[in-house]
């Protein structure tokens, strides 16, 4: 390595642009070979570090989701129940909704993949720069609950709040109490007036969610807003986890698909 050479690999280490780092040796080489001329060499450097970054962004952006697996539509096996809404699964894919603000339900029963979708759409959304948060609908409220209790409420619905997505998965399980039918509602509609969307999987159809709820004020004016402005996914068929087998698509170690 040439002092220049040993010098470069100090300013972009000093610089932060590890990118141009791991790439500078086989760029350089490249240059001496005649392959690539000055503009060409700075060009490709800066391919290399933006890259990097994107890659290093995506990988932070999963991390935050919390994904219960790395669920993708590639990976998932339309073929394995052919009664799926394949064309409209994939339709949803080219993420109009997510630049609308638009939120999704996907309801039916167990075990046909709806966690699955869900967060394989949260995945998708990812890709495009999106912040995604997965989590059960059982725990958002438990946290929200908690908020109550030691006065971190509006930092806690922030935080649900916050994220371009958020997936609530197993929506409407049971019964809900009137605090948190409250904060349920608290948490849509700030979501809602904020544009961000909603991903909601749910063993129950959106017509049977209102007797879960207290007040069928609330109950009207939260599920309303929810289920008239959302994209509605049935998912019918035989379960989806019996034929994730190994070596198949969609084959995956993680607990079994909802």
């Amino acid at each position: 390595m040439t002092v220049i050479d040993t010098a470069l690999h100090d300013h972009l280490r000093a610089l932060k642009l590890s990118g141009m780092l791991q790439t500078l040796d086989a760029r350089l080489a490249q240059a001496h070979a005649g392959d690539l001329g000055h503009l060409d060499f700075l060009q490709v450097l800066c391919h290399d570090e933006i890259t990097r970054r994107d890659t290093m962004s995506m990988q932070r952006r999963i991390r935050r989701a919390r994904f219960e697996q790395q669920a993708t539509l590639e990976e998932f096996d339309f073929a394995a129940s052919p009664k799926l809404p394949a064309a409209q699964i994939r339709d949803l894919a080219a993420l109009r909704w997510l630049h609308a603000g638009e939120s999704i339900v996907l309801y039916g029963p167990v075990g046909v993949g709806k966690s699955h979708v869900a967060q394989a759409l949260g995945h998708l959304a990812i890709r495009q720069g999106a912040d995604v948060r997965f989590t059960k609908t059982s725990r958002a409220l438990a946290d929200l609950a908690g908020g109550h209790a030691d006065h971190t409420w509006p930092r806690r619905l922030a935080e649900l709040t916050r994220p371009d997505v958020l997936i609530l998965d197993d929506f409407a399980m049971r019964e809900l109490t009137a605090q948190q039918a409250d904060d349920l509602y608290e948490l849509i509609s700030d979501r809602a007036q904020h544009g961000r969307s909603l991903i909601t999987t749910s063993n129950r159809s959106p017509v049977d969610w209102y007797a879960l709820f207290p007040n069928p004020v609330v109950a009207e004016s939260l599920l309303d807003r929810l289920i008239n402005t959302s994209h509605q996914i049935v998912m019918n068929g035989p379960s989806y986890r019996p034929n994730k087998r190994p070596g198949r698509a969609g084959s995956t170690s993680t607990p079994a698909t909802k």
